[in-house]
């Protein structure tokens, strides 16, 4: 389906020091597509971000979290991925970073069919994507500045190389000074911003955020989203799982709606249907 370009809003960014070479060394684009890191997974190329290709996903013998689904999504697009609950949005995420596998059907990320991926190199996959949950999922026992450093230790970063980044992309999300703060000293806002954090400072190609702003109060998940928003003009790919009505329809965005386990719309503008779209793909 053609989706129509339009000028998208404006937004209030999280307020961080200007600073043109903190963005330079932590926002910008993932890579070139034609130049390739080492240990990447991802083949270079112009092709899509993600792909399915007749996805399907049985559960206990006949259910169906994905039913036949088709859908591309382009390197540096912003997406929102919509529906009720049970209605496939957990099953599109987790075979995105092969939590799971389709009962038939090809994945595509990055160029690569998961499908042939070895398991040896799934951690590489992983790496490679940053994920943003809704319960944080930070280590309860260490720093915000100690969360953030982790995703760098484990991907075999200089401790010179973590000791620059780590605080530079903490103001980035706007938690300068709050470094040395454990998770429980943090409001729920903090920790997600923390959790961005993490995900982002690994520079990755796709950035994939379930239910970002499920905790979070209305004005907090505006913030939230204004930096996800903000991480995708670097060229990141981002997309986002929600039920937030409000903000999908702020960010006027392209919008995949799930029912069912099927594709009921693909189109650009807010939760519901748009003037004029009668919500099904022809």
């Amino acid at each position: 389906m053609a989706r129509i370009e339009q000028e998208k809003p404006a937004f209030t960014l999280v307020e961080v020091a200007d600073d043109p070479s903190m963005d330079a060394m932590l926002l910008a684009p993932p890579l070139e597509p034609a130049k390739r890191r080492k240990g990447d997974i991802f083949r270079p190329g112009n092709g899509p971000m993600v792909q399915f290709q007749g996805v399907i996903k049985k559960y206990d013998g006949e259910h169906r979290g994905l039913d036949g689904v088709s859908v591309a999504i382009n390197t540096g697009e912003f997406v929102f991925l919509v529906g009720p609950s049970g209605s496939g949005k957990s099953t599109f995420i987790r075979l995105c970073i092969r939590e799971l596998r389709p009962t038939s059907g090809n994945v595509i990320i990055g160029g690569r069919d998961l499908g042939e991926l070895r398991r040896s190199k799934v951690p590489y996959l992983r790496r490679a994507i940053g994920c943003v949950f809704q319960d944080f999922r930070l280590l309860p026992d260490r720093t915000a500045a100690e969360n953030v450093a982790y995703a760098l230790q484990v991907t075999g970063h200089s401790r010179q190389e973590v000791r620059r980044s780590v605080p530079a992309i903490l103001s980035l999300v706007g938690l300068e000074g709050k470094e040395d703060r454990l998770p429980r000293e943090m409001s729920g806002g903090e920790q997600q911003r923390v959790s961005i954090a993490r995900a982002l400072v690994n520079q990755p190609r796709l950035l994939i955020a379930d239910e970002p702003t499920g905790n979070l109060d209305p004005e907090t998940s505006l913030g939230i989203m204004d930096l996800l928003l903000r991480i995708n003009r670097t060229g990141t790919t981002v997309l986002v799982a929600t039920h937030d009505q409000h903000t999908v329809d702020r960010m006027q965005m392209r919008v995949i709606r799930l029912d069912d386990g099927r594709i009921v719309r693909d189109a650009e503008g807010g939760y519901n249907e748009d003037p004029g779209d009668t919500g099904e793909i022809a």
